[in-house]
């Protein structure tokens, strides 16, 4: 520690994350318009799972469209003109796509335990009506749990407006403080969650005779999924964010931590990574229900035949005399 004054590298905060911003809302935008389009075409055919999934894409698509106007923002040197209102209103819908997501995908991996450890127990038992009621108890929760971070003041009123997705130094403590709770009840518990359903599925799935051998292929497929996005997605987040808050902490008592610099560069990164979860959770739709996945990959071959169509008729047109002798022959 020093009480030097610490200099900050932005660039990636004003060039990589709008770029990456630019990627998730157009890439998360299509494909979750698909899977929630596709759900609600075949819905008779769908079990109560997939209420889960319908949920986790209505929580994806409330903080896509929040996306254009952090684009701008960060494009435009993080000089925040929509007012501290919405200010508010759109890092509210951060935390409730982060934290939903996060509640989601645990009512899907424990909806999957039931199914694959106790099908005896549950069956006929897990309704379409628990589903609604249980997603109903996530918002209702996630909302809860959220709504404080509307009590940090996340607007700065200078010349350079700002628009923090934490608050200002003068509050920075007691944000710590909220965001280490948060980071234990809204994530290190649900992981906890996932992280066990998964071992013991994985036990009864190897062990079992009588599961066919493509529906244990969709099971692990799922739980690899599920554990990579927890660990490289939301894990770094929760990390370096906290490890930023504290290195704040810090500079209010005019300390200045020797790796403050690369966890400020960290942490940014760790918010473009995070912010991949919209565009990764509708990965989701294809482990869930089979038939989408088959119309993805039917979806997937009809974009590359088009794509070589396209190819082979603009070579045909590339190919064309290049010498005197050639041009006399074509005539």
């Amino acid at each position: 520690m020093n009480k030097m004054n610490c200099t900050l590298d932005r660039l990636f905060e004003q060039r990589v994350l709008p770029a990456l911003y630019i990627f998730v809302f157009v890439v998360g935008l299509v494909l979750n318009v698909w899977g929630m389009i596709s759900l609600l075409h075949n819905w008779n055919k769908r079990r109560s799972i997939n209420i889960f999934v319908l949920n986790l894409g209505l929580a994806d698509m409330l903080y896509l469209l929040t996306h254009p106007f952090l684009i701008i923002y960060y494009l435009n040197e993080t000089k925040w003109t929509f007012g501290e209102g919405f200010c508010l209103v759109t890092r509210f819908c951060f935390n409730l796509n982060l934290y939903g997501s996060i509640g989601f995908l645990t009512c899907i991996c424990v909806y999957r335990y039931l199914a694959v450890v106790h099908p005896m127990k549950v069956m006929g038992k897990l309704t379409t009506t628990h589903s609604v009621v249980i997603s109903i108890l996530v918002w209702i929760l996630v909302s809860v749990e959220s709504s404080p971070d509307m009590l940090f003041p996340k607007h700065s009123g200078n010349k350079t407006e700002r628009c923090f997705d934490t608050t200002s130094s003068k509050n920075v403590t007691a944000y710590l403080n909220y965001s280490l709770s948060w980071t234990f009840f809204g994530f290190c518990i649900p992981f906890a969650i996932i992280v066990g359903c998964y071992r013991h599925v994985t036990v009864v799935v190897c062990r079992s005779d009588t599961i066919k051998n493509v529906t244990k292929q969709h099971i692990f497929k799922l739980m690899v999924f599920l554990i990579l996005l927890f660990s490289l997605c939301y894990a770094p987040y929760h990390v370096f964010k906290n490890l930023n808050l504290y290195s704040r902490v810090l500079k209010n008592l005019s300390k200045c931590a020797a790796w403050d610099s690369g966890v400020y560069v960290a942490r940014q990164a760790s918010r473009g990574v995070v912010s991949l979860n919209s565009a990764l959770n509708p990965l989701v739709y294809l482990h869930v229900d089979e038939d989408m996945g088959v119309q993805f990959r039917l979806l997937l071959q009809g974009c590359r035949q088009i794509f070589s169509r396209s190819f082979k008729l603009k070579s045909s047109f590339v190919s064309v005399p290049q010498t005197e002798q050639d041009v006399e022959r074509a005539l």
